[in-house]
This record gives structure tokens, C-alpha cells and sequence, in this order.
């Protein structure tokens, strides 16, 4: 009987081949869009993946994200190192400055201060030069991106001079960080160079980094500093997720890409229940004739499923592979660098993919399973 189901659902390509496209497009189209939307979110918080020698942030108590936190008093470091669990913390910086290259162009860029005497916070993939070279004077690293966008088509040259803030900082190293959400540079630099951009400025802390004890749960620790300094303490995760929330609830893209989500699986499911419903339609006949011949309703229940079966196992294996082809000429370029099908986003469709099956099935099901026999005999 599967032999026979499979012949049947081959035997109109044009109806065959419409089905496999139409799961195709859908999930092209789906995985896709979960995708890219997955990787712009993530990019909100990638400041905060790429710090990987503390475990904790502090900031004042009214941060919503990371690019909103207002500068802290010096002495605010030296209260959370005395609470009880605090291994070390360090001074953080991050804010947004501007460039000015050597052909005069300007450029705006993240600046990221790190802790002197431990660069906490700086870059440990390194593409040119080394982690000790930002001891140097006037030094500053740049990401990968970030100098591809400066200096476009120019290969990695170390010891480049520019300006920021009228300033004169010296290129020390290329590194490779995380995409930002703005797609801005992102150089990284001593928290004592920071100060010399910003003389004015009493106050340059807006972060300090920490890390817990070895034998502190990182979240009690985090509790004892709220309640003794009055600032707000999270661990990496936990302030990974408040900055998404933030994104999520107060931008319009959740609703831009699940509008987008949504119409591809209307679509597919659609076009593929509309076009496996005609096909079922036109084979009621043969149905009628193995009903018939005795074939009961739980056999045939079980060819229209894997007719159903094939269809979308197809679709969904051709819809992954163009997806992973989209992705791999994409990441070449810039804005689209590091954004990637995820494990998620295809094990999300997939399902999403078998409730359009199964949605279909039940279409084309009601016919076969209410059919009489007597029709095989009719004109």
C-alpha cells in the first residue's frame, strides 16, 4: 500500500512538485526570517557575551540596558569590592565617542575603557597584534568589522594614527567581537587612555565588573551588593536578557518579523492544503476503489500521511538547504556578518512545518474517510 501511495502522489508532477515547492518556500521563508531576527536581537546584548573574565555587571539601579547607563561615583568601586563574596571588580567603561581619520572623514564609533592593571573586558580573540600591546601608549584595538568599515578594501595595518576627540591614539591591534546592534567600530582601549578623551568628565565608570568568590553562588553575591551599595548587580545572563527584554518591548521588530513569520506559514499552509486538497480530490476514485476492495480506513489514513510525509520532508530539507546557502553569501557581508541559521530557528520551523502537514492531512482526510465505495462505479 506505501508503494501504491507513493505512485499516486507522483503521478501528477505538476500537483507533486507544487506541494514540495510550496513547504519549500514556507520554510525558506520562516527560517530565514527567525533567523535574522534571532541574530539582530542578539546583537543588542553582544557587548556582554564578549566580556568573558567577569561574571557579574554593576550599574546603577535605574539601567534598562546597556547603552543606557549613567556614570558612577569613583568610590562606588571600592564599596562593592568590601562586600562579603566579592573575589575582584574592576572599572568598566562603554559609551559612544567619535573619530576622525587621517583623510579628515569622521567616523562614530563604541569605545569600551577597560581596567588598566588587568585589561578585564578587552578582547581575547586577537586577528593582528597582542593583548599586551594596549598597555601601550595612546594604544586602542579595533574589531575586525569595525576597521573594514573605516578603512574599506585596506588590508590590517598596524600603527595607523587618527584622531578622537582630538586626541592622537595609535592602531595597536585588529581583534574579532561580536556585532553590534548598531553596526558602529568597536575599539577598546585602557580606562586611563579614556580619561584622556574625556578630560572634562568627573565621573567615566558607568560599569563595574565582577567576579564572585569561588565558593558563592554568583546570585547571592549579586543580592548582598544590591542590598548593601543600593546598585543593581546581574549576573552575565541575567543582564544578557534584561538588555533583549528591553529591545523586545520597546521596538517594533517582534511584531516586523512576526508578521513576516506569520505570512510564511499562512502561505505555505495554503497554498499546500489548497493544492494536496485538489490532489485527494482527484484521486477519490482510487480511494473509493481500495475501500472497496476491503482497505480500511486506518490504512488509508495511514498512505495519506506519508504522502504528506514525503511532500514535507522534501520541502523541508530543500527550504534548510537554501536557507544555509542565503546565510553563507550574506555573512560576507558586513551588516549581515555573524547572523546565521540557528539550531532554533530550524527546529522551530520543522515544527511549524509538521503542523502544516498535519493541517492539510486533516483537509484532505475528511474526504477519504466519509467516501463511499459506490463511487468507483459512477460516471
Amino acid at each position: 500500500m506505501n508503494w501504491l501511495a507513493l505512485r499516486m502522489l507522483t503521478g501528477d508532477r505538476s500537483k507533486y512538485l507544487s506541494l514540495i515547492l510550496s513547504i519549500t518556500f514556507a520554510t525558506l521563508l520562516m527560517t530565514q526570517q527567525v533567523s535574522i531576527f534571532m541574530g539582530i536581537v542578539t546583537r543588542s546584548a553582544s557587548q556582554i557575551v564578549d566580556v568573558r573574565d567577569a561574571e557579574m555587571w554593576v550599574m546603577d539601579n535605574k539601567v534598562r540596558y546597556i547603552d543606557e547607563a549613567p556614570y558612577l561615583p569613583t568610590n562606588d568601586l571600592q564599596r562593592v569590592r568590601g562586600v562579603t563574596g566579592v573575589e575582584w571588580a574592576v572599572r568598566f567603561h562603554k559609551s559612544n565617542m567619535t573619530a576622525r581619520l587621517e583623510d579628515g572623514n569622521f567616523r562614530n564609533i563604541i569605545m569600551m575603557g577597560v581596567d588598566d592593571a588587568t585589561l578585564v573586558g578587552a578582547p581575547r580573540r586577537m586577528v593582528t597584534g597582542d593583548l599586551g600591546d594596549l598597555r601601550l601608549p595612546n594604544a586602542v584595538f579595533i574589531d575586525k568589522s569595525g576597521y573594514e568599515y573605516m578603512w574599506p578594501g585596506e588590508p590590517f595595518r598596524i600603527g595607523r594614527e587618527f584622531q578622537i576627540n582630538d586626541r592622537r591614539v595609535i592602531l595597536a591591534g585588529v581583534c574579532k567581537a561580536s556585532a553590534p546592534f548598531t553596526t558602529l567600530p568597536v575599539l577598546y582601549t585602557r580606562f586611563s587612555e579614556v580619561e584622556r578623551f574625556l578630560p572634562s568628565n568627573r565621573n567615566l565608570m558607568n560599569y563595574i565588573l565582577v567576579k564572585p568568590a569561588e565558593d558563592r553562588d554568583p546570585l547571592d553575591v549579586c543580592r548582598a551588593i544590591d542590598a548593601q551599595t543600593g546598585l543593581m548587580a546581574l549576573t552575565n545572563d541575567g543582564f544578557f536578557w534584561k538588555t533583549i527584554d528591553y529591545f523586545m518591548g520597546s521596538t517594533g521588530i517582534p511584531i516586523n518579523f512576526g508578521i513576516t513569520i506569520a505570512l510564511g506559514f499562512i502561505v505555505g499552509a495554503a497554498v499546500a492544503g489548497q493544492t494536496f486538497y485538489l490532489f485527494t480530490l482527484e484521486n477519490l476514485k482510487q480511494f473509493g476503489a481500495l475501500k472497496a476492495m476491503g482497505v480500511t480506513n486506518v490504512r488509508l489514513i495511514g498512505m495519506i500521511l506519508l504522502q504528506a510525509s514525503v511532500v514535507s520532508g522534501i520541502g523541508y530539507g530543500l527550504g534548510m538547504g537554501m536557507t544555509a546557502i542565503f546565510f553563507t553569501f550574506t555573512n560576507r557581508i558586513a551588516p549581515m556578518a555573524g547572523i546565521h541559521m540557528t539550531t532554533v530557528a530550524a527546529s522551530g520551523v520543522g515544527a511549524a512545518v509538521l503542523i502544516i502537514v498535519l493541517l492539510t492531512s486533516v483537509f484532505s482526510l475528511r474526504k477519504v474517510l466519509f467516501l463511499e465505495p459506490a463511487v468507483v462505479f459512477r460516471g
